[in-house]
């Protein structure tokens, strides 16, 4: 592969393809049963060619697709885990039928039980068989692509000590193959015992080594795994926005998060990616979009009063901006309603404690009931933030942060959210030492993350501001 992001997508294509192509057969194969089973009148070319059957014969398989993206089954492309996949398709494939029942079959029930039963369970059964067998080609002709060499994951291998080589020399051994791993260079990590005679390059150099050889994965193999060490790595490496894996051989409170589904495909952990599944990760995306979407509509007439008791009560913007660091270290603009003086951080960055003088009397109300947040619902359709997920912070703090407790660096695994488990048990923090101790909860949430965590946490969030009980 000569691109990550290229390869990716092209792959991840072949399978929404493919999916769309076997799923439009299904339906017209369970369409030409539906004639002869129902004995509808006419010919089948008639009932088939009809206005209602051709639009549905369109849309139906395009909306199929929707299902499979909320299964997470595109998420990752590639290193399938043949179970998980036949797993996958075989629910998406009840879901879709359900669908179709309750959208379109519905108003077709024959009173008998059993015939209702067999037209469902044909269409299931299409739907799988279908699907399933579109899928399992991709997989299989890209494992042997991967086993030939033909196809390859460009890797770059942290450590240059001899477990690091024996890694590198296990990935490229037939059974090492199959996950498409192919190393190309080593990186020194200060202080290790290198390989005799193994040149390598400084950790310094590996942003322009990445660029230059497209690396498509990074590897971390230690001499002696030291989550501290682990930790300060994969901090330096988040900025390059490629995944960074390790193996999930040795206990540590790194990979200690992980969950039996990993060990049916790629044997090396994400570092830089939550312990949940790809599904979870789509309908929480989901739901970000669609309630961000409905609280900027619904609450216009809340953000114009907030907005002109700023504008008339204190002199500056309406809107505040500020520089935060995001998924993956990545930074972003964050939006909220000015709570402070323009100039209260003129002598440089500062937390706010409880009775800042520096807060308005209209900030210290919005703060109480965290309406100073709401623009953030903003960032939360772009993509910069979730509803529910550990807050955002400057990379001024983050730095301290890290000092004291290196494991804040996971944080980074996912969006930061408006709210968090970290702000419902422990609350704004006015020093660094609270930041870290607030850290902790972050971190539960982290090996805990799931829908009905966050629906909680939400629950939590509306109490504390129905009850005015925030800063």
């Amino acid at each position: 592969m000569t691109g990550r992001m290229i390869s990716i997508s092209a792959q991840r294509a072949r399978y929404v393809a493919v999916d769309w192509i076997t799923s439009t057969v299904a339906f017209l194969l369970f369409n030409i049963y539906r004639f002869y089973f129902t004995k509808e009148t006419g010919d089948l070319a008639g009932f088939l060619l009809s206005r209602k059957l051709v639009s549905e014969q369109l849309l139906i398989p395009t909306a199929m697709l929707c299902i499979y993206w909320l299964s997470g089954y595109y998420n990752q492309p590639f290193n399938k885990s043949r179970l998980q996949e036949l797993v996958t398709t075989f629910f998406s494939a009840v879901l879709n039928t359900a669908g179709i029942f309750l959208l379109m079959l519905i108003n077709d029930v024959r009173g008998k039980r059993t015939d209702d039963y067999e037209m469902l369970l044909i269409l299931l059964l299409l739907l799988f068989v279908m699907t399933y067998a579109g899928r399992l080609t991709i997989t299989f002709l890209t494992r042997r692509r991967f086993k030939k060499r033909k196809m390859s994951f460009k890797t770059l291998m942290v450590g240059n000590s001899e477990g690091a080589h024996r890694t590198a020399e296990e990935l490229g051994t037939p059974k090492g193959a199959r996950y498409g791993y192919r190393v190309v260079g080593f990186v020194s990590i200060p202080g290790e015992r290198e390989a005799a005679g193994e040149k390598a390059h400084s950790l310094q150099e590996i942003g322009d080594l990445c660029r230059q050889l497209n690396i498509d994965q990074i590897i971390i193999s230690p001499e002696k795994y030291d989550d501290q060490r682990v930790l300060e790595l994969l901090y330096d490496l988040y900025d390059l926005h490629i995944p960074v894996k390790i193996s999930p051989d040795t206990l540590s409170f790194v990979t200690s998060g992980i969950h039996l589904e990993d060990i049916y495909g790629d044997p090396l952990v994400d570092l830089t990616s939550p312990r949940i599944s790809d599904s979870a990760k789509n309908l929480k995306r989901t739901a970000d979009v669609l309630v961000s979407a409905a609280a900027l509509l619904i609450l216009s007439p809340v953000y114009a009063a907030v907005a002109a008791a700023v504008r008339l009560t204190s002199k500056g913007p309406v809107i505040y901006r500020q520089r935060r660091i995001g998924i993956h270290h990545k930074p972003f603009t964050i939006y909220k309603f000015r709570t402070m003086r323009t100039d209260a951080e003129a002598a440089g960055p500062q937390l706010s404690g409880e009775n800042d003088p520096r807060v308005t009397k209209v900030g210290r109300v919005m703060r109480k009931y965290r309406i100073d947040e709401l623009p953030q619902f903003w960032n939360v359709l772009k993509g910069d933030m979730s509803l529910v997920g550990p807050r955002p912070e400057r990379e001024y703090f983050i730095r301290q942060i890290v000092k004291e407790a290196p494991y804040y660096t996971l944080v980074h695994q996912v969006r930061p959210g408006i709210t968090s488990w970290g702000m419902v048990k422990y609350g704004y923090a006015s020093t660094v030492a609270q930041m870290v101790e607030r850290t902790r909860f972050d971190l539960i949430y982290l090996s805990n993350m799931s829908t009905m965590v966050d629906i909680k946490i939400l629950i939590h969030t509306l109490k504390t501001v129905m009850t005015g009980k925030g800063k």
